[in-house]
């Protein structure tokens, strides 16, 4: 398949953003963890309005995102094997796991509240890439890119990239700015590295090929909140121009 080249889109495809799938969210003060049943009846609405759920490469070399939604999963959760994956399966989807190479195997210590959630180790995340998951860069340990120095800035950014290029015998395209948060300088870096796309939630007048948007979608999005996400989301998002 080509390389995509974002930076020829008229538009902004629609991208969801998940984290966690598994049974137990009894614990979810982030609204980060939904259910295999509720992933389930989410991929089935889309399958009963004629979209398919892609990964970010394959949306982005598609000629159009007509009929398209990316899906996103940030943080390598390991649960992405054990639920997220035999879901999205069953409805012939693929989608992009951004991952964390500088936290193989540890959890999600950067929360400060609720359960550690575990991650995926490196057999773990070869695994996801040999079922046809897109890997993607989440930055090396989820650190806040519009705060880190230059030298922890190129670690998380190219340094990500160069960890997942050993990992798999291949840099990855994409990456992910954790929290979202991002500026110019974050931005410019992740181009810098070499990557091809960048995944953000609300990047305003930053959106571009390297900070395309993305929609949170919960345990509590139903398929009437998930109409409304997908109605409006033309209205609430800026053409994506190729960036300067």
């Amino acid at each position: 398949m080509a390389a995509p080249d974002p930076t020829r889109r008229s538009s902004v495809p629609w991208v969801a953003m998940y984290h966690s799938v598994t049974e137990d969210r009894a614990d979810d003060p982030y609204r980060v963890t939904v259910t295999p049943e509720r992933l389930d009846r989410q991929l089935a609405w889309l399958d009963r309005r004629g979209l398919r759920g892609v990964s970010m490469t394959e949306l982005l070399a598609a000629p159009t995102s007509r009929g398209l939604v990316g899906l996103t999963f940030d943080d390598g959760y390991a649960d992405f094997l054990t639920h997220a994956l035999p879901v999205l399966r069953r409805h012939g989807c693929t989608a992009t796991l951004y991952v964390l190479p500088g936290r193989l195997g540890g959890d999600n210590a950067w929360d400060p509240l609720g359960p550690r959630k575990p991650l995926l180790t490196a057999d773990g995340i070869r695994q996801a890439a040999a079922e046809g998951v897109e890997i993607g860069s989440h930055g090396l340990t989820h650190l806040d890119l519009t705060r880190a120095d230059d030298p922890t800035l190129k670690a998380e950014t190219a340094g990500s990239r160069d960890a997942l290029a050993d990992l798999l015998g291949t840099p990855p395209a994409g990456f992910c700015y954790p929290y979202g948060t991002i500026d110019r300088r974050a931005v410019d870096a992740v181009r810098d590295a070499g990557y091809t796309y960048a995944c953000a939630i609300d990047p305003g007048p930053l959106t571009g090929p390297y900070a395309f948007p993305r929609v949170h979608v919960g345990q509590n999005d139903t398929s009437a909140r998930l109409f409304l996400k997908y109605r409006l989301h033309p209205l609430r998002r800026r053409r994506v121009e190729a960036a300067r």
